[in-house]
């Protein structure tokens, strides 16, 4: 999984943080100046697969390419509307790419040629260069009250056999996106409990990061090592329990004082074995802004309940031909 848009907040110094960390937004400054953190994370552990920051004005697009070392032949990129651009995916598929497939979703609006329509609905198509399948999916979400929300999904693949990798597969695959969005709520929220960086400098806050990255690494391979067995799956590891297990690691200062066991990995593995998440369901919460830039802005009521659903999976049919557009 690939996703850029998540940014870290550190604190404003004169003379530093404007044109280094830009914090202008579209409506305006935000309270501290910004740094854009970009990364590839596992579906199954959330261990980090590698990850890269700077200025916030700089694109996600233009640090993904630092990222392609760790794509490698047999995986599968799953990434937001926004990496589904000509360049990226001919470095990620392309005849001299990584050897990595990759599933986007794009605009449901955008012009791609269709080469051939497939038994499943989906259809073959081509996108710089790079031979790809398009799926278009009508997923419609319903709640428990009979409240119902539809949304239009088009999907670019290179995954090209609709026998092998069914149109509706794919589509419930790429809901696995959304693990990414959590591990970002792990190092943004669980880790620094809302907090602000640090450090006042470029350089210290580079190192802050670095360490916040490594920090997180660490939990999540205890958490990886001690679900190898199959006892509890990868998904229902809980990334707070490891965190508690390891702060108290620190407190008791395990292997530090002369004759204390140094058993770091087991006391977290066994930690998270003990306290699984319950077992995965289908649920939606309503997209809401979780931290108004000003406390004025944030009127009325928010609803931010997760809510049971039930989730049903449309392939679209081939729609009105329009004539097509160069890829």
């Amino acid at each position: 999984m690939r996703d850029g848009r998540h940014h870290l907040q550190r604190p404003g110094q004169p003379g530093q943080s404007r044109g280094l960390w830009s914090s202008d937004r579209s409506h305006g400054g935000s309270g501290y100046p910004l740094v854009r953190l970009v990364a590839v994370v596992a579906c199954g552990t959330r261990t980090l697969l590698g990850a890269t920051f700077g200025r916030f004005a700089t694109g996600e697009t233009t640090y993904a390419p630092e990222l392609l070392d760790c794509l490698k032949a047999g995986m599968l990129m799953l990434g937001d509307r926004n990496f589904a651009v000509k360049a990226l995916v001919t470095a990620i598929a392309g005849p001299q790419g990584t050897g990595a497939d990759l599933l986007i979703r794009c605009k449901s609006t955008r012009p791609l040629p269709r080469l051939e329509t497939l038994a499943d609905r989906s259809w073959r198509s081509v996108l710089g260069g790079v031979p790809i399948r398009v799926i278009d999916a009508q997923i419609t979400v319903t709640l428990p009250s009979g409240g119902r929300r539809t949304g239009h999904y088009r999907l670019i693949t290179t995954l090209l056999d609709p026998r092998l990798h069914p149109a509706r597969e794919i589509v419930k695959l790429y809901h696995q996106r959304w693990e990414i969005e959590t591990a970002y709520l792990e190092l943004k929220s669980t880790t620094l409990g809302g907090r602000v960086l640090r450090s006042r400098t470029p350089q210290g806050t580079d190192q802050e990061i670095y360490a916040l990255l490594a920090a997180y690494q660490a939990l999540r391979l205890a958490m990886a090592d001690a679900t190898t067995t199959g006892a509890v799956p990868a998904d229902r590891a809980s990334f707070t329990i490891a965190l508690l297990a390891a702060r108290d690691q620190v407190i008791h200062a395990a292997g530090i004082i002369t004759h204390t066991p140094v058993d770091l990995i087991g006391q977290i593995g066994r930690a998270v074995l003990d306290h699984p998440l319950p077992a995965r369901r289908d649920r939606s919460c309503p997209r809401i802004v979780k931290r108004a830039i000003s406390k004025h802005r944030a009127k009325g009521q928010i609803d931010r309940t997760n809510h049971q659903t039930t989730t049903t999976i449309n392939i679209l049919p081939e729609p009105d031909l329009t004539p097509a557009q160069a890829p």
